[in-house]
């Protein structure tokens, strides 16, 4: 099942089913989107860690968005796969490593406050627990997501709310304060996550 975030149904889709409508006719594959995406991931990180903090968080946001057009290409060309399926998940966990890479190290040479490197630790940590979690509660409580509210299983610190935060820290030069944002709001999504489905009846 798809579940899109806040900015991800306003923003990010606005510009990413055209792209992949623009991409239908062209021999592009969806797993090439997602290797791109990828690439791009790289690159805001490598410009973050060399001090490019307006470019870095402008290519962040990009990334959000060229995201959904790997998916959207699998539907409109009828090409969706299950190694596809997965190569997105993985890919996205290396982008998401990349760019809190980056911005970890923006913070330690650019920002004069204590410890970044722990920040972007528990930034990294929480994102790929949160990103676990949602994956596990799709694969193993079907009912959970069927009789749930998705809003209140998915909607708190969802991926593409993530990024949006740190585009917008990286571009106002505030790495630290993203990543330590960043950190609590996703913590603070598992363990809503976990008190939900603990009290919640799904059957």
């Amino acid at each position: 099942m798809t579940y899109d975030g806040l900015v991800s149904r306003h923003l990010n889709r606005r510009l990413s089913r055209p792209a992949a409508r623009a991409l239908r006719p062209t021999p592009v594959t969806p797993n090439q989107v997602t290797a791109a995406t990828l690439l791009l991931a790289l690159a805001a990180g490598a410009m973050l860690a060399a001090g490019w903090n307006i470019a870095g968080g402008i290519a962040i946001q990009a990334v959000s968005v060229i995201d959904g057009v790997d998916g959207e290409l699998a539907r409109l060309k009828n090409a969706a796969t299950r190694f596809g399926a997965i190569f997105d998940a993985v890919t996205d966990r290396y982008a998401d490593a990349a760019i809190i890479a980056g911005m970890t190290v923006y913070a330690v040479r650019f920002e004069d406050w204590p410890r970044p490197e722990f920040v972007g630790m528990l930034a990294l940590g929480a994102s790929l627990i949160i990103s676990y979690s949602r994956a596990r509660i799709e694969a193993d409580l079907p009912g959970a997501v069927r009789g749930g509210n998705l809003d209140s299983i998915f909607g708190l610190a969802s991926r593409d709310v993530r990024s949006l935060l740190l585009a917008i820290g990286a571009i106002l030069g505030q790495c630290y304060l993203a990543l330590a944002l960043v950190a609590l709001l996703a913590s603070l999504t598992i363990a809503w996550r976990l008190i939900y489905l603990r009290f919640a009846s799904w059957e």
